[in-house]
């Protein structure tokens, strides 16, 4: 019975190629994700090399192989190199920026309700946010936290799909440990803070 009420987790990561990789139900696209950022973090942040010199590098030597192909392609009667056509179209484009303009909108939104509208309890929640990732990039490098990313993106997903109950009951548990937790804040601490209303600020 409880098996019913199972979230489908590939369902929820879109159910394509990217949620077939987080998954590992393709393998050679996890294996590949994993081991090529795990070369780039140990390029980067081990050996010190430098970002820009290798792009530079890897893009220089890219165009020498497709240069040289296509003269010899051309002296030997061979087939040209099989560049595809680089050419972004503008569905990709306004799909991209629709996407972007939800999220933008969101955070404008967030910061309207704490700036003009004076939400104490959304100020909290993102002055705590901010202040966990503060505190954490203050012991990782960028690249370090996006390797940790991907390191999370491709075990986290896998453990919840198989012991989703589990995880689950504990989570249910954490949450009204946490509710209970603010609501005790809220009535002892938040509401007491004089806030300015609106209607106080139109009078003015």
């Amino acid at each position: 019975m409880r098996e019913s009420h199972r979230l489908s987790v590939h369902l929820a990561l879109g159910g394509g190629a990217v949620a077939d990789i987080l998954l590992w139900k393709n393998w050679f696209g996890s294996a590949a994700l994993l081991i090529g950022s795990t070369a780039l973090w140990f390029l980067f942040e081990r050996a010190g090399y430098n970002l820009l010199s290798f792009i530079s590098n890897v893009l220089f030597l890219l165009v020498v192989i497709l240069f040289f192909w296509a003269k010899s392609a051309l002296l030997l009667n061979r087939p040209l190199p099989p560049v595809p056509n680089l050419d972004i179209s503008e569905e990709s484009v306004v799909k991209a920026s629709d996407e972007m303009r939800v999220w933008v909108n969101r955070a404008l939104s967030i910061a309207h309700d704490i700036a003009i509208g004076g939400n104490l309890g959304l100020f909290i929640q993102v002055f705590l946010v901010l202040w966990v990732i503060s505190y954490i990039g203050s012991f990782f490098s960028f690249l370090t936290l996006v390797y940790i990313g991907v390191l999370l993106s491709l075990s986290v997903p896998v453990l919840y799909d198989k012991y989703q109950m589990q995880i689950d009951e504990k989570l249910i548990i954490a949450h009204k440990i946490i509710q209970t937790q603010y609501q005790k804040i809220d009535e002892q601490i938040l509401r007491k803070i004089p806030l300015p209303s609106n209607n106080v600020k139109k009078t003015q």
